[in-house]
């Protein structure tokens, strides 16, 4: 007997931690791989995370994804290796450590040193390593985390060298000044990306003030300028003014001021009551003098002047720009075109350094300092005011950004911008959106990509740089630096840690006979991660043919804040190392909120643990949850349990009770399928029609990266499956006369099981393969041991047949509307009536059969008529036989509850014995004697008093009937 009845009441958490060992043990993941030819090979590239602490939903949204292309894939007969990664380096990292040891600065860690530094930061990497193991394990996701790359192994670090290099012979690469977001916690330049991360903005109280600086031209007259930031103002080296914006000189008590024009009234509680002298455009203002309100920067070339710029407005302020080039975009712009001198007076640590005495070591962030700047200015400042303001902090260590120039190394990303447009539109991108949208304007209005940090933790640049001829040398390879290498007798040096600490030992000796010393920064993290392809294989160094296999790379998927880093980061070095993208095809997660619209936080409590989730309802709920939900297509989605469990409910147990159906009537029949569809019964044929549709839709969503489409597709089968086939066609299986009509409903029903668990085994990947081996493996020894071993299904075109669904359909909906139309008039279904009426064409004699036996009424009419939009209609007139009918149905209900009751099984005959005292019920029940005793397989029928223990009762038309059964 091939088949074995299946427990219907089944625990799915540990269904899943069964099929997790089967899998472990038979290895079924690396024989997906193993069993396909390199030849056919579908490449995936995986975005290394930080192992600082434990997966998120949003982690698992984006790593489910990334399991369900590949296993597809895998069953279309593609080998799809999925190597595991993690980030090690950058600023995560050396914060945990930071807060470890208490230190505050950069100079504490150089105190320290910086090797016991990295080694402490080596040490704490994969802190969480095990738990994402265990966690991603349990989600049902197939990835190589044992032979996982690590951005700081020496392969990794050289082969980001290369990248580094080609970029740097390319021209690609260079050292210049740009004004950063920076962090003086962190002593380091933020990128824009970094900026942007949720929470990064935060309200800052602060003093805004308008400073008067003193025309040198004319006398007693000032310029006014309104500044939130008065740290800056020892760094002023120029006022910016509007060319085409009107200004105008007031006075007032015997001063002169000038403005915009527009922003008088806003000043009028300190210029009230003062009188217009005149208006100019801010055109003639530029060049004019002014004293600079610090005397701290002397002998400047060209400073302390007037200058145009197209950033200036006037919705706040006085219409003219105090401005710093040291500390602003805009400002550093603006003063380079016209000429303007360059003063930093801030070190790395956000302090006044020596140039300003006055305010040395004192931090710039700090409000005491913006105080104390306030009261020396004394005069000077017209009026202060109190402001709240939007300001970005620094999302690892949230402390207040500042805008600081820095020397930094760029990737001249804009000289490739075309080419990145042009690539970027031919990648396939799901939601599209994302690509033609936020993307394309990202690299269209994206700067020179800043790669270095002047940090410790990473990997260094690979540049040194000779003071004597002021010339750099740049390797691309441990041999080349060795082969440079200044070999002093007596010292030893090691090639074979490529970090900082060990580097700063290295001296390259250069052409002119002196010594070139390591630059010291380190690469942004993203710089790295971008180099993935080529850094988890060691390339160019080894595994040149697989990079031919494997790049670019069919498939990537990661979550909407990745346009700005791992998407951004990858399409760059590809282009710019190949002049072609590094992906064909990513699908971008959208963010994973509480139920209630908030950010998930342990801290508010506002979420289950997954791992908790799992336990409850099962890995295979979560995951389909997750990718028929609008997060799949870079939507946000308020995360619900009950969603979970719905699925549960509604798809999963709905499969698994279709399964059980079907197990329990084969093995009780001995039901050994032949593969033969030969299907006469109309239902047969629907089923096979809209199985092989359903193929072929799920195939076609899938191949467009449509996950959540393919989810819908799924979800609405199995309701058409369980609740109308099976339903319409539970008789055939056990008590059909028609024995052809019985084998063509089992062949039928089981070729959709077998169909659906596979086209499921993607999104459902555990029950799926629990019900494959029940059904499948149980019959063919031969056959893949595991479900996602197996081909994928290919559609049988000639059995899908649109016009018999679409008549499928509209009998559907026809028996909707009627049973709407029944509860609406208070009549229970069990109560036969007359007639129904429908509007329109009429459809075949099998389908009204349908529609009869469904709304339970005799026959089946057109509706001549057609009034108030209304198509259905429903003779509600009871006959006395009909009457007489819906007491036999509701006698029959009552009999089935009892055989359930009482243990009996669905093929046990029984004997019936019942009684009542109304005349009426009595005779409605003799009547329909013969339709009684076969829908209850009784095989006797006593209605005479006392012959037989009556155990039930049930009221029939308001009357007592007693009954019992027993086995026959």
């Amino acid at each position: 007997m091939p088949f074995q009845k299946v427990n219907p009441r089944v625990n799915f958490p540990e269904l899943e931690q069964k099929v997790l060992e089967f899998w472990n043990k038979n290895k079924i993941f690396e024989k997906s791989i193993e069993s396909k030819d390199k030849s056919k090979t579908f490449s995936f590239y995986d975005g290394p995370p930080f192992a600082t602490g434990t997966p998120h939903y949003g982690n698992l949204l984006a790593g489910i994804i990334k399991d369900v292309i590949p296993r597809y894939k895998t069953m279309q007969g593609y080998r799809v290796e999925r190597v595991w990664g993690w980030d090690t380096h950058g600023l995560p990292i050396e914060n945990i450590v930071e807060q470890e040891l208490n230190f505050k600065s950069r100079l504490q860690v150089e105190e320290y040193g910086i090797d016991k530094f990295n080694e402490k930061c080596k040490s704490k990497v994969l802190a969480y390593a095990d738990e994402w193991q265990k966690i991603v394990e349990q989600t049902g996701r197939w990835v190589d985390m044992n032979n996982a790359y690590l951005t700081m192994d020496f392969n990794y670090m050289e082969s980001v060298w290369w990248v580094f290099k080609t970029l740097w012979e390319k021209d690609l690469i260079y050292k210049g000044h740009k004004v950063m977001p920076y962090c003086p916690r962190c002593s380091t330049g933020l990128s824009a990306f970094e900026v942007g991360q949720p929470g990064a903005y935060q309200d800052k109280h602060d003093k805004a003030i308008t400073v008067k600086f003193k025309s040198v031209d004319e006398k007693n007259t000032y310029f006014l300028a309104w500044t939130t930031t008065p740290w800056t103002l020892p760094g002023n080296l120029a006022l910016t003014v509007g060319k085409n914006i009107e200004y105008i000189q007031v006075e007032k008590d015997g001063t002169f001021y000038i403005l915009a024009k527009d922003r008088l009234e806003s000043y009028q509680d300190v210029l009230g009551g003062a009188k217009v002298i005149k208006s100019m455009k801010g055109s003639t203002l530029v060049g004019k003098k002014y004293e600079p309100i610090f005397d701290y920067y002397k002998g400047a070339s060209k400073a302390f002047e007037i200058i145009a710029g197209d950033f200036v407005t006037t919705e706040d302020g006085t219409g003219i720009v105090h401005t710093a080039p040291a500390f602003g975009e805009e400002d550093y712009k603006v003063c380079k075109e016209n000429g303007i001198d360059f003063f930093m007076p801030v070190n790395d640590l956000g302090q006044f350094d020596i140039d300003v005495p006055d305010y040395a070591g004192k931090s710039v962030i700090e409000f005491e300092t913006n105080k104390q700047i306030i009261k020396d200015l004394g005069a000077k400042v017209l009026r202060v005011e109190d402001i709240t303001h939007s300001y970005p902090h620094c999302w690892r260590c949230d402390t207040p950004l500042i805008y600081k120039a820095l020397d930094s190394w760029f990737v001249a990303e804009t000289k490739i911008k075309e080419k990145l447009l042009k690539e970027n539109h031919d990648i396939h991108w799901l939601p599209k959106k994302v690509g033609t949208g936020r993307f394309t304007n990202l690299l269209e209005t994206a700067p020179d990509w800043n790669i270095s940090r002047n940090r410790f933790w990473g990997t260094p640049l690979p540049v040194w740089y000779c003071d004597s001829c002021a010339k750099y040398h740049v390797f691309g390879s441990r041999d080349e630096l060795e082969s440079k290498a200044h070999k002093t007798s007596g010292k030893k040096l090691d090639f074979t840690d490529l970090h900082l600490h060990n580097l700063q030992k290295i001296d390259v000796l250069c052409d002119c006979g002196s010594i070139a010393k390591i630059t010291g920064e380190v690469l942004d993290c993203w710089f790295e991660s971008g180099s993935m392809p080529y850094g988890q294989i060691h390339y160019p160094f080894e595994n040149k043919e697989k990079l031919d296999l494997t790049f670019p790379a069919d498939f990537i998927a990661e979550g909407i804040d990745q346009t700005r880093g791992w998407f951004h980061s990858l399409l760059v070095l590809s282009v710019g190392l190949f002049d072609k993208p590094s992906y064909k095809n990513v699908i971008v997660n959208g963010i994973v909120l509480a139920e209630n619209g908030q950010k998930m936080s342990k801290h508010l409590g506002n979420y289950e643990d997954p791992v908790v989730l799992m336990k409850k309802h099962g890995a295979d709920a979560l995951r389909y949850y997750l990718m028929g939900s609008p997060a799949v297509k870079a939507e946000d989605l308020r995360f619900s349990e009950k969603g979970v469990d719905e699925v549960v409910k509604k798809v999963e147990m709905t499969l698994w009770n279709s399964y059980s159906f079907f197990a329990m009537y084969a093995s009780l029949d001995g039901f050994e399928p032949t593969g033969q569809l030969k299907p006469s019964n109309l239902l047969d044929k629907w089923l096979l029609s809209i199985t092989n549709d359903l193929i072929s839709k799920v195939t076609v969503s899938l191949d467009k990266y449509d996950i959540s489409l393919a989810v819908r597709l799924l979800s609405d089968y199995v309701d058409e499956l369980s609740n109308w086939y099976i339903r319409r066609s539970r008789k055939r299986f056990w008590k059909s006369e028609n024995d052809t009509d019985k084998v063509s409903a089992y062949e039928t029903l089981y070729f959709a099981l077998t169909t659906y668990t596979k086209l499921l085994a993607p999104f459902m990947p555990f029950v799926a393969d629990e019900i494959y081996d029940g059904l499948v493996k149980q019959v063919d020894k031969h056959a893949p041991e595991s479900v996602h071993l197996a081909d994928w299904p290919v559609a049988d075109k000639k059995l899908i047949d649109k016009k018999l669904d679409e008549e499928m359909a509209r009998t559907r909906e026809i028996v909707n509307v009627g049973l709407s139309l029944r509860a609406a008039a208070g009549i229970k279904v069990r109560q036969p009536l007359a007639s129904i009426f429908y509007a329109g064409e009429r459809i075949g004699d099998d389908f009204e059969q349908i529609i009869c036996e469904e709304v339970n009424v005799k026959s089946c009419e057109i509706l001549k008529q057609v009034q108030d939009d209304t198509n259905v209609k429903l003779d509600t007139n009871i006959t006395p036989e009909l009457a007489a009918e819906g007491v036999a149905r509701d006698f029959v209900r009552s009999v089935q509850d009892a055989r359930k009751k009482a243990g009996f099984e669905v093929e046990n005959r029984v004997t019936l014995a019942w009684h009542t005292e109304d005349k009426v019920v009595e005779a409605a029940l003799i009547n329909f004697e013969t339709f009684i005793a076969k829908e209850t397989l009784a095989t006797k029928i006593s209605h005479e008093k006392g012959e037989y223990e009556y155990t039930d009762e049930v009221k029939l038309a308001g009357q007592t009937v007693w009954f019992g059964i027993s086995r026959k």
